[in-house]
C-alpha cells in the first residue's frame, strides 16, 4: 500500500512543495517544530536510511544541504536540525524515508532534542568495542 508520502509524491494529496527532482521532493511539514520545517522525501519507498542505496542517500543529503541554506538565507534561521527517524521507537510515523530539516532560532524556546546520559565506569569502552566496525 502506498504511504502518505507516496501519495504526496504522486500529487494525490496536496503539499507545499519547495523543490523536486527525479529522486526526491521537498515539502513543508504540516506540523512544524518551527515555521519552515521541511521534509526531504525519497521518491523510492525505502522505510529507513539503511534501506537506501548510498548514492541516492548522498543526493538526498545534498538536497538537505541546499534546503538548510534556504532556511538560513530566506527565513534568517540561526541554525537548523537535520533529523531522520528510523522505525517507530525513534518517532518515525510514516514508513517512508524522509529527512527533517528544522530551522532553529536563538531563543525559540524549543527543548533540546535529546536528554544526555552518562556512561558508568568501563561502559563507554565496552560499548565502543561492540559498535566498532572496519572500513566502509
Amino acid at each position: 500500500m502506498a504511504t502518505l508520502f507516496t501519495r504526496i509524491l504522486n500529487k494525490q494529496i496536496p503539499a507545499e512543495m519547495l523543490y523536486e527532482d527525479d529522486q526526491c521532493m521537498v515539502i513543508l511539514d504540516i506540523a512544524p517544530v518551527n515555521k519552515g520545517h521541511a521534509l526531504v522525501i525519497s521518491r523510492n519507498e525505502y522505510e529507513t536510511i539503511g534501506d537506501c542505496p548510498d548514492e541516492e542517500l548522498a543526493h538526498l543529503m545534498a538536497v538537505v544541504k541546499r534546503t538548510a541554506a534556504q532556511l538560513e538565507e530566506q527565513l534568517g534561521a540561526d541554525g537548523y536540525n537535520v533529523l531522520i527517524n528510523n522505525r517507530p521507537p525513534s518517532g518515525q510515523e510514516v514508513p517512508h524515508l524522509h529527512i527533517h530539516v528544522i530551522p532553529r532560532f536563538s531563543g525559540d524556546g524549543k527543548s533540546p532534542l535529546f536528554r544526555k546520559e552518562r556512561y558508568s565506569e568501563g561502559e563507554m569502552a565496552h560499548t565502543a568495542q561492540l559498535l566498532a566496525f572496519s572500513r566502509v
